[in-house]
């Protein structure tokens, strides 16, 4: 099946088409037709199976639909709520890449930062708003949101929202959106009160479950390198000091990070480019042309970016910083040692992101082999210290770093995923 066999529109196919992407997911195939029917949707999947663009499509045609028959107005007309910054930004990079032709505004909002330019583009007039829990709650007790033109409802992550302590937010949220909508319920596990929860906002659901990619080509030999913050740009030259490595495919989670990381190596000589959201479509092309053409040493993606992309004879796929969603490490490193070819993956993780590490280790069933054989080791003090935070808040059943929550501001609750925690998700975490 094709994406156009989905009875998608014009403009988004044409969006697909640019993004490289023909043949829809399993979630896709199975999501996209129900959504179009304007029905709620309980969807039981994980990052890493296509849920996004499951759900993204669907708000976009729609959205395009109803402003073809109706005269535009400056509400917001959808909402995702999605449990972190880091997810609330893909899901909004997503909105834009599917959305470009269809002239709908998107934004997305969330708490550590000003809330200034959030307010700014609220005013301007936003069609889909993507937020986390506490800073919405923030800018609507302010009179800047206002949720009564609500026609779609997506709960996205659902049980990442319970683990961190939003439902009784999310529920705040929902009570001031008109209960004429269609509702979309994303959430990898179902545990009792996540239950309750869809039962009590979704009418005559229709439910969509699928199994997500969780283990790695045995092909790929997998290196895990624990190494200073500060030090990855130094331990990333040094790796590329070897000859053999032809190709390179790095990937960090901000294109902030990705422009940094092409600065530092076009500095010593190395020959990169990146891509991501802000680059033109014509300039990620050019950029991955260079990069196949091997005339581009090392491409430096965001996984937004990088998704679709089909590289031949890719030798190394590094992670400059860890993936916080375990499932994205498996896409990321599956970009390499295809077709039964042999593939590298290194996999730089500072003292922030052991607990990343730690889920992946989870998802795949078995430990990274580890090297200590570099210039640039971590503080053997910095790991005992985060063995013991993490040991020591497991027994007082709180995350580490969430001893603060209480009269936290809206910041610290929508900051990035608090590290450690009880996960219990089987086999998601």
């Amino acid at each position: 099946m094709l994406f156009q066999d989905l009875k998608i529109i014009e403009p988004i196919l044409r969006a697909l088409k640019t993004e490289g992407y023909t043949t829809p997911t399993p979630i896709q195939e199975q999501a996209i037709p129900i959504l179009l029917q304007q029905k709620d949707l309980l969807g039981c999947a994980q990052t890493g199976t296509g849920k996004t663009a499951a759900f993204a499509i669907p708000i976009l045609q729609l959205l395009y639909q109803d402003r073809l028959q109706h005269k535009e107005q400056k509400t917001i007309k959808a909402i995702i709520l999605t449990p972190t910054r880091e997810l609330a930004i893909q899901i909004d990079e997503s909105f834009a890449a599917y959305g470009r032709h269809t002239g709908l505004k998107h934004l997305v909002i969330f708490g550590g930062v000003s809330q200034n330019p959030q307010v700014d583009a609220l005013r301007r007039g936003v069609d889909i708003l993507t937020a986390t829990p506490g800073r919405l709650l923030d800018l609507m007790n302010q009179g800047f949101v206002r949720l009564d033109h609500i026609k779609m409802l997506v709960l996205d992550e659902a049980d990442r929202m319970l683990d961190m302590g939003f439902v009784n937010d999310v529920k705040k949220v929902i009570a001031k959106v008109p209960q004429k909508r269609q509702t979309l319920f994303f959430s990898a596990t179902m545990p009792k009160e996540i239950q309750q929860l869809a039962d009590t906002i979704l009418r005559n659901p229709e439910k969509v479950e699928v199994t997500p990619v969780s283990s790695t080509a045995d092909t790929i030999q997998q290196t895990l390198y624990y190494v200073e913050k500060n030090n990855k740009k130094s331990l990333l030259i040094h790796l590329l000091g070897d000859k053999s490595i032809k190709t390179a495919l790095v990937f960090t989670r901000t294109k902030h990070g990705a422009d940094r990381v092409v600065k530092d190596l076009n500095r010593v000589g190395i020959t990169a480019e990146a891509i991501h959201g802000n680059k033109s479509q014509n300039a990620r092309q050019r950029a991955l042309t260079n990069f196949k053409n091997r005339t581009t040493r090392v491409l430096i993606a965001t996984d937004i970016a990088a998704r679709g992309i089909d590289i031949d004879e890719l030798t190394h796929v590094i992670n400059y910083e860890i993936p916080n969603i375990p499932e994205t490490y498996v896409h990321r490193i599956g970009r390499t040692g295809r077709a039964g070819a042999d593939g590298i993956a290194f996999s730089f993780c500072d003292e922030e992101e052991m607990e990343f590490i730690k889920d992946i280790h989870k998802l795949i069933g078995k430990s990274i082999p580890v090297t200590e054989a570099h210039p640039y080791p971590m503080n053997a003090a910095a790991i005992v210290r985060k063995q013991e935070l993490t040991k020591q808040a497991s027994q007082n059943g709180q995350r580490p770093g969430s001893g603060q929550r209480q009269g936290g501001t809206s910041g610290h609750r929508d900051g990035k995923r608090r590290f450690g925690g009880n996960k219990s998700r089987g086999n998601r975490r």
